[in-house]
């Protein structure tokens, strides 16, 4: 009669896997990180200047600002996934690229932008800010109907997915590793006004405050939900509106474009998977 073979265990033992863990990304990975998109930004606008330069292309003109604007959106959201791949794998939940229920969704942005319009009509009855950020005409949405797609096109899609993936979906969550929700929140929303400051002197400071607002209701919504879709589609309803506004025509793209990316995030949710069930060690 034959032996049957035996195996060594293995050694160490393998231990099950238990529940995932959302990642300890350190809290100063959020400074480090702004700033390292900052300087990839400055880089790649000034490469981007030399080339224009040899070109005969202004640096002011509205093409040259567009593709400026999507360098900087891939320098920070480059940044956010570097320093995020230091500590773990980046998985898109992580970032808050999950699905959520719906009711709860459209809920709890329709609570965070009506509480937004709310603030901000009586701070601006209070306050009267007299300054306007100068976006929509330095992307050239006054230079024609293209220029006026290309811009609401930037406003109302690109912006919103970009800016939120960064100050939401990584700058606020290493923050929330070690902070309560409206101290992370605050710091989110400030930083997220700042950057928006158009440097029109005193005036242009007035609008900070409603942008960083604006900038903490997200994180606020972000926190309920669970998933960055959310304040993505707030992000790109507010400026859709802002765009109705500002560009003459503008209502025409925000019309055309707004409820495109409202079905756009809607079938992102349906596409992505929810955030598995994580462990509380």
């Amino acid at each position: 009669m034959g032996t049957v073979p035996t195996v060594a265990p293995p050694d160490p033992p393998d231990v099950p896997e238990g529940p995932p863990r959302f990642p300890d990304w350190p809290v100063w990975f959020a400074l480090v990180a702004f700033l390292v998109g900052l300087a990839g930004t400055f880089l790649g606008v000034a490469v981007l200047g030399g080339i224009a330069a040899a070109a005969g292309v202004a640096t002011d003109s509205p093409t040259f600002v567009v593709i400026g604007t999507i360098v900087q959106g891939v320098a920070f959201a480059g940044s956010a996934v570097y320093f995020a791949s230091r500590v773990a794998r980046p998985r898109p939940w992580h970032f808050g690229l999950r699905t959520t229920p719906f009711g709860r969704a459209l809920g709890w942005a329709a609570a965070g932008i009506a509480s937004f319009y709310l603030i901000t009509a009586i701070y601006s009855v209070a306050v009267k800010p007299d300054a306007q950020q100068k976006t929509v005409e330095a992307l050239g949405g006054d230079q024609g109907t293209f220029g006026l797609i290309v811009a609401g096109l930037m406003v109302i899609c690109v912006a919103p997915a970009v800016e939120e993936f960064f100050f939401r979906g990584f700058f606020y969550k290493v923050l929330r590793n070690r902070l309560a929700i409206p101290v992370a929140a605050l710091i989110d929303g400030v930083l997220f006004g700042v950057i928006h400051y158009s440097g029109n002197g005193t005036d242009g400071l007035l609008i900070l405050p409603p942008l960083a607002l604006l900038g903490f209701i997200f994180c606020l919504v972000y926190e309920r939900t669970g998933s960055l879709l959310v304040p993505i589609g707030m992000h790109a309803f507010n400026n859709a509106v802002a765009y109705a506004a500002q560009a003459h025509g503008g209502w025409k793209v925000s019309v055309a474009v707004g409820p495109l990316m409202f079905l756009f995030l809607i079938l992102a949710a349906r596409q992505l998977p929810p955030a598995p069930r994580l462990s509380s060690a």
